[in-house]
């Protein structure tokens, strides 16, 4: 327990701590109780109790949200999700740097502090959980510790939803009244929700939560009001809710991945999660999902035809076999792009930056599914050569989703955080959104420009090719096992000049 360093005083008994003394010793209280019960049951109440012990133990190492702020230039623009901000006050003496990027230059847009936090902080927020319902085939509560591939890949596909459902230019209406992370009250409960955790392991099951039941959303968006769009907020952060009646939650992510020999407490690669996200999506039966789906490249290949297929409902999906997408009108199905790619052997390879950059500056991008070595994040934005990212490492309690007035704060995150690129894990999946068939085409045509090999970079990250896959004779068998994660041992570097703090 060396390891928490936090010195807050808390007063216990008569005497007074500091968090990591008390939490030392309930620990160690709390796991001998536990192991002098273990001697007492049986070969299943053992795994069983191990189980709860070791997701008691996740659920305290991931409740810390340091109150810590992330320093952002005021001198360079940045990107988020294809959108341009500036932090230059608007009487500096200096001009304002300008904000371009190689590609879409008319559509990237302006804004100022306020604008990017309300921006970031509408995107869709998907975390650790715990004390849900048990994951399929197992008696696992939370995915605190393994989940962070999922949860990344979750958020990705919640961001294309937004974009399909509300547009990029929606945003949250209370996102600025969202309260920074508060360290004292998040380790605080830590230490609670381990004692009850670990009596709970003793004392036997917990009773299982109420299945949600998620509502879709009727009408357009486009001819919403602000309460309808709030509905359809709320429709779509329902669909992830943590409960093994949601269409696209971790309970139906890790019984799809069941067939790909994960299992609950595995870990996820990026690349197997999109071919999760694309069975999930195919066979949701929510009407309003029957409009999009989800095309993962093989090979790191795009297969045009095959993607054209995919917004005509051509795909012979379970759901959908006739591929009549619920009535809708051919070419009309939306089409989220999911790309596994690896940029570098054992470590990512610097000539690749201006590569991310330029996918982050496009307006049609829903992020990256990325991370360090052995730690997941969703990538959405950068500044200079930091990537911003999204953070699933945070343990949170469950939310029943299926109540219609469930709180929405703890699916929104005020705090952006940073990462040097160069510290990025080489394995990432790249994820685009397209409308439709002629958007495809512009998006095909745009990124095979960004993909020219430079002199410095002899292949691209990945192509793309007309026709079928089939037409080129190649295995449609999905690759089940990925590049390991390893770990980069070098330093971030430091930065310095005039900072703004989010």
């Amino acid at each position: 327990m060396a390891c928490f360093q936090v010195r807050w005083k808390l007063t216990c008994f008569g005497r007074t701590e500091n968090f990591s003394q008390k939490l030392h010793r309930m620990c160690c209280d709390g796991f001998c109780s536990v192991a002098v019960q273990m001697e007492t049951k049986g070969t299943d109440e053992v795994e069983k109790l191990k189980s709860k012990v070791m997701s008691a133990w996740h659920n305290v190492k991931y409740s810390w949200a340091l109150k810590s702020k992330t320093a952002f230039s005021r001198n360079s623009p940045v990107f988020l999700l294809g959108k341009c901000y500036h932090f230059k006050a608007v009487d500096d003496e200096s001009p304002t740097e300008s904000c371009t990027a190689e590609a879409l230059d008319d559509d990237i847009v302006t804004g100022n502090v306020d604008g990017f936090r309300k921006d970031f902080t509408s995107r869709v927020w998907l975390t650790y959980r715990e004390e849900f319902p048990a994951l399929p085939g197992s008696t696992i509560t939370s995915d605190c510790g393994w989940g962070c591939t999922l949860r990344a890949g979750q958020m990705i596909l919640a961001q294309a939803l937004l974009l399909h459902i509300l547009g990029r230019d929606w945003t949250w209406s209370e996102a600025l009244t969202l309260e920074p992370l508060d360290t004292e009250t998040w380790t605080s409960s830590a230490a609670r929700r381990l004692v009850s955790t670990l009596e709970a392991s003793i004392q036997g099951e917990r009773a299982q939560v109420t299945q949600p039941i998620c509502a879709a959303a009727q009408g357009g968006a486009e001819e919403a009001d602000s309460y309808l769009q709030e509905a359809y907020h709320r429709t779509i952060v329902s669909w992830f809710g943590d409960a093994p009646s949601t269409q696209l939650g971790i309970h139906r992510l890790v019984q799809l991945g069941m067939a790909s020999g994960k299992r609950a407490g595995d870990w996820y690669g990026p690349a197997v999660v999109a071919h999760i996200l694309r069975k999930a999506v195919d066979e949701a039966v929510d009407a309003r999902l029957k409009g999009i789906s989800v095309y993962v490249a093989q090979d790191c290949t795009v297969y045009s035809a095959d993607v054209i297929d995919s917004h005509s409902g051509q795909t012979g999906s379970h759901s959908d076999p006739q591929g009549l997408n619920s009535g809708a009108a051919p070419d009309s199905r939306a089409v989220i792009l999911l790309i596994p790619v690896r940029l570098g052997g054992e470590k990512i390879n610097p000539e690749y930056l201006s590569f991310v950059k330029s996918i982050l500056s496009l307006e049609y991008c829903i992020g990256i599914i990325g991370g360090k070595p052995k730690q997941a994040y969703y990538f959405v934005g950068f500044q200079d050569d930091s990537l911003i990212y999204m953070d699933p490492h945070y343990c949170q309690s469950f939310v029943d989703v299926s109540t219609s007035d469930f709180p929405l704060q703890s699916f929104h995150c005020p705090s952006p955080k940073k990462m040097p690129f160069s510290k990025m894990d080489p394995s990432c999946t790249i994820g685009f959104y397209s409308k439709n068939v002629e958007h495809y085409e512009r998006i095909s045509n745009e990124l095979s420009k960004i993909l020219q090999p430079s002199l410095k970079e002899k292949y691209p990250a990945f192509t793309f090719m007309k026709g079928h896959r089939k037409d080129y004779e190649l295995s449609v068998a999905v690759e089940k096992r990925e590049w390991p994660f390893i770990r980069d041992t070098r330093k971030a570097g430091t930065t310095s000049g005039d900072f703004v703090l989010l």
